[in-house]
């Protein structure tokens, strides 16, 4: 597999080994001993996967107190995903990071605990999995609006977004309360 860096210090962008031949193709999702080799020694303690339509955005969340970090990768289709940088002592704190992630490729994204994360679909379906480091706890997810200026996303679509009432209202990221941050 091959671990690529990005500008956002903790964001991985990794292209895991195919092999494939006529008959189709095999890949290993995850290796513990592989991942933490290359720096990843993140333990994973729960699975989600998603279905949605093209336009629906998803995010941007995290949690706080019982932060997630999030090993993601498309099963069908193509989103286009975006992590934002929540951590106050972070010199990119407020910055984005994004890029598009299908099943073609079969790249995986690493978003750490201390990132707002979302996604939106730009293929007519899409299929997507996170591997997360901590359970789901509704009481203290956190949401960033997806649009917010400041934060100044470019979401590459060219349609209306479909939202969820939640993600819909979410705060901008001036309005987020300092200790809700990382």
């Amino acid at each position: 597999m091959k671990v690529r860096r990005t500008e956002i210090e903790g964001l991985l962008i990794i292209e895991p080994k195919v092999f494939g031949d006529s008959r189709g193709f095999f890949l290993e999702t995850y290796n513990h001993e592989r991942y933490a080799a290359e720096g990843l020694n993140e333990v994973f303690v729960q699975d989600n996967l998603s279905y949605s339509q093209r336009g629906v955005l998803r995010g941007l969340h995290y949690q706080k107190p019982f932060t997630q970090g999030k090993l993601v990768s498309v099963i069908q289709g193509q989103v286009w995903d975006v992590a934002v940088d929540l951590r106050t002592s972070s010199p990119t704190f407020g910055k984005w990071f994004g890029l598009f992630l299908d099943s073609e490729a079969k790249t995986q994204f690493y978003v750490p605990p201390g990132f707002a994360h979302g996604f939106v679909v730009t293929s007519e379906t899409a299929l997507f999995s996170y591997k997360c480091t901590d359970v789901y706890h509704p009481e203290t997810e956190g949401s960033l609006r997806w649009n917010d200026p400041d934060v100044g996303i470019q979401w590459l679509m060219n349609f209306e977004p479909q939202l969820s009432g939640k993600d819909a209202q979410a705060p901008l990221l001036r309005d987020i309360a300092k200790e809700r941050l990382f």
